[in-house]
């Protein structure tokens, strides 16, 4: 059965690898839970059973935002199987997640990825290419780690970047000369190896990179250039968007740039950006000097 929703997950939904396995491990943790081995156990439970998952779930020390994350898991199992005809009730329809606290995205200041320091990092082989091409496709494209690792050669030219998002869903990135240099030097030394794959980032031995591979990357760079806590890909994609904002972008721009579908997504944004507005005005406006 779990594998007939997984096939729903990828092929309907269009959800990513990465989405449709945490999903499977988070139904197979409810099902541990709660004792489902077959259909007819799945159709007698309510949310009863669901709340007593959650409760343990917390009490286990995890966070609000990963039990709304599997909770969401079970209602699209659920929503499945009364679509399916094999669920006369969805017990998932009284169940209200827990409340969770509003956290601002972590993103890294502008003058901490100056060119020249970031540049520094990376020595001028294949790999130190590789790396500081990376790191420079997060901060300026804003793509997601998926998105960066199943990147195409063929889906970057002169002028943008062809970047297949979540449920395959297509948006083009321009690209500055900057960067495009950086594609080019490092495709060069990519063709001077021999090194045949459709992926434009690879490893020395010509596979595909891996999500662990870049992280360390990302983690070790932001700790030598920045003192945020979080580091991670994520945090190079909140920086892409939050300079973009502060320097003039709009939001409708930005969220098409970040390939999200709704602009409420994109808002959480503008917090961070109306804070560098209210330093600024606070250190500049001769109100806002006056000690009252």
């Amino acid at each position: 059965m779990l594998q007939e929703f997984e096939n729903y997950l990828r092929q309907e939904k269009r959800y990513s690898g990465h989405t449709c396995l945490a999903y499977i491990q988070d139904i197979q943790q409810f099902s541990v839970f709660s004792g489902c081995i077959q259909l007819s156990d799945w159709q007698e439970q309510n949310s009863s059973t669901v709340r007593g998952w959650m409760v343990s779930l917390l009490e286990q020390g995890l966070s609000k935002r990963s039990v709304n994350r599997k909770l969401a898991a079970l209602r699209t199992f659920f929503k499945w199987l009364r679509k399916d005809g094999k669920l006369e009730e969805n017990p998932m329809t009284r169940i209200q997640g827990p409340k969770g606290e509003k956290r601002l995205p972590v993103f890294v200041k502008e003058s901490e990825l100056d060119p020249q320091k970031v540049n520094a990092l990376f020595s001028s082989d294949f790999e130190g290419l590789r790396n500081s091409l990376i790191v420079e496709l997060f901060y300026q494209t804003g793509m997601r780690l998926s998105e960066l690792i199943d990147l195409k050669d063929a889906a970057v030219n002169q002028q943008y970047i062809k970047v297949l998002g979540k449920r395959n869903k297509e948006r083009l990135i321009p690209i500055a000369p900057e960067l495009l240099l950086k594609i080019n030097q490092y495709r060069a030394a990519k063709h001077a190896l021999g090194l045949d794959h459709p992926n434009l980032l690879l490893r020395i031995n010509g596979q595909a990179l891996y999500a662990q591979l870049v992280y360390r990357l990302v983690k070790e760079v932001l700790g030598t250039l920045s003192g945020v806590e979080k580091r991670s890909p994520h945090v190079l994609r909140h920086t892409f968007a939050t300079h973009m904002l502060n320097n003039g972008a709009g939001l409708e721009t930005l969220k098409d740039l970040l390939g999200h579908a709704n602009l409420s997504a994109t808002q959480v944004y503008t917090h961070n950006s109306f804070a560098q507005l209210r330093k600024a005005y606070g250190s500049a406006h001769p109100r806002a000097l006056k000690t009252p």
